[in-house]
C-alpha cells in the first residue's frame, strides 16, 4: 500500500449537494429551500400525520369499542396438529406445556388451549391450561386424559 493508491472505504463518501457555500456554487443564498415559508426555516421537521393544518385522519375518525383489560388470551392448538407431531415421533409420552415449547408450538408465557379440529388416534395424556368440550371428548374417546394444569383467572 502506498500513498498513490489509497482510497476511502466503500460508501463512506456521500455524493449529496453542498448547499450554502456561496453564490458561485449555484446553491448559495436560499440553499435550495426556496424563499419564505415554514419549510425554508432552520429546525423545520414535518410531524408524522401532519396534513397542512387540516384535521388529521387519525383525529377525524370516530373512536368506539371497548378493550377488556382482564381478557385472558389463549394460544389454540388443534388435535390434528398434535396428532401430526405424535405420528412424526417428535413427542413421546405425556404432552405438557414444556414439551410444546420445546417443539416450537408455543412460547413460555402462552396460555395453551387444546381445540377439537381433526382426529386424535393416539392414546395420550395432555396437561395444559384449557380444553374445548369437543377436544376433551376426543382425547378421552381415544383413551387419553385431559388435565388442566392451573386455574387461570387473568393473564399478567
Amino acid at each position: 500500500m502506498e500513498l498513490h493508491n489509497l482510497k476511502p472505504a466503500e460508501g463512506s463518501i456521500k455524493k449529496g449537494k453542498r448547499v450554502g457555500r456561496g453564490e458561485g456554487s449555484k446553491r448559495g443564498g436560499t440553499s435550495t429551500r426556496g424563499h419564505n415559508g415554514q419549510k425554508s426555516r432552520s429546525g423545520y421537521s414535518k410531524k408524522s400525520g401532519f396534513e397542512g393544518g387540516q384535521q388529521p385522519l387519525q383525529r377525524r375518525v370516530p373512536k368506539f369499542g371497548f378493550t377488556n383489560p382482564n381478557r385472558v388470551e389463549y394460544l389454540g392448538i388443534n388435535l390434528d396438529r398434535l396428532q401430526e407431531v405424535i405420528t412424526n415421533k417428535k413427542i413421546k409420552g405425556a404432552i405438557t406445556k414444556e414439551v410444546l415449547v420445546k417443539n416450537g408450538m408455543a412460547y413460555n408465557n402462552d396460555l395453551i388451549k387444546i381445540l377439537g379440529r381433526g382426529e386424535l388416534t393416539s392414546k395420550i395424556d395432555i396437561k395444559v391450561d384449557a380444553y374445548s368440550a369437543s377436544a376433551k371428548e376426543a382425547i378421552e374417546k381415544a383413551g387419553g386424559t385431559a388435565t388442566i394444569t392451573s386455574t387461570v383467572t387473568e393473564k399478567k
